[in-house]
């Protein structure tokens, strides 16, 4: 892997855009790989927010306090609105939130009305489209929200009390036409082992991974701390390979190779369980679930797009390429 320290004295939130990270809680100052930055926009927003998403074309973001209920949805740096999630259990869980665009719209994907319900909001308007009567979601902590590489998928990798992880896929045009399959979704690890952690490789795949956590001991698991590929169209799992160390949230690279952050960057084979590379000289926390409660989150974001890493540290951003 390579390297880079980029100087950012007073960071607040990060997210990629273009191949740069910008901080839009702070003016929206980008930063790009050679080291440079400026402030794109006039307005600060002075508040805790630790969180930030980017709409694909840059034009919407979203900062927020990940352990928290507040949120702000922005246009080109300006405040649109407020936005806030239910105050229950939200000090010990990520905010779930995710933008996507259907048919030339953007929505933002989170939790308005009740913890455990997804909605699409309209971002322009505010209206909630999938707001219809009928609705009955379970009872799940939806976190961690990822779309896939083309925007087809959405996956929560959220958590049901008592507390254990878990992983949802749901088609997001089925979901826009008929809103009810966001309380009921069609795709499901089907094993009794804790799933902690999950990433698209592609439309199709999913890499996942156990904890040390066995939901019914009756039933025939998932082996604890493996990991393994869901393929979402045939609802079928690759033979689950045991990692060489212990392991947190993964960022898919491609087919055989994955970001893990538990500790420290490495590279792992996903297909050996071999760490291929790693950074051990620097902490990047020990996340490796949804359910976090704690106020010393590491900031890390992933860049489908370049497979790169972004991470804050002192007074500093640190980015990793595989």
């Amino acid at each position: 892997m390579e390297h880079k320290t980029i100087t950012a004295n007073y960071i607040t939130t990060i997210s990629w855009f273009d191949g740069t990270i910008i901080d839009w809680a702070s003016a929206g100052r980008q930063y790009a790989m050679d080291g440079t930055n400026a402030e794109r926009f006039r307005d600060s927003y002075a508040y805790s927010f630790d969180g930030a998403i980017t709409s694909d074309n840059g034009e919407y973001a979203f900062i927020y306090q990940k352990l928290g209920t507040k949120g702000l949805l922005l246009k080109n740096g300006d405040l649109l609105r407020e936005i806030n999630r239910s105050y229950y259990n939200a000090d010990a869980y990520e905010y779930p939130a995710a933008f996507i665009t259907v048919n030339d719209t953007t929505y933002l994907v989170h939790c308005p009305i009740k913890y455990c319900r997804l909605d699409f909001e309209n971002v322009e308007t505010g209206e909630i489209v999938t707001n219809i009567s009928d609705r009955d979601p379970m009872d799940f902590f939806h976190s961690r929200l990822e779309v896939s590489p083309s925007g087809k998928f959405l996956i929560s990798k959220g958590w049901f009390w008592h507390p254990l992880d878990d992983v949802f896929v749901f088609d997001i045009d089925e979901c826009l036409n008929n809103p009810l399959l966001l309380d009921k979704p069609r795709l499901r690890h089907n094993s009794s082992t804790e799933i902690c952690t999950a990433s698209f490789i592609d439309d199709s795949k999913v890499l996942i991974g156990s904890s040390n956590e066995v939901i019914d001991d009756e039933e025939e698991h998932f082996p604890l701390n493996h990991i393994a590929v869901w393929n979402i169209e045939t609802d079928t799992i690759s033979t689950p390979v045991k990692v060489d160390v212990e392991f947190g949230n993964l960022f898919a690279i491609d087919g055989e190779l994955a970001w893990d952050t538990f500790e420290y960057p490495k590279i792992i084979n996903i297909n050996t369980g071999e760490i291929v590379d790693k950074a051990e000289h620097f902490n990047s926390g020990k996340q490796r679930s949804s359910i976090v409660g704690s106020k010393n989150l590491t900031q890390i974001v992933f860049n489908p797009q370049t497979k790169q890493l972004a991470i804050v540290g002192n007074e500093t951003i640190e980015v990793f390429t595989p």
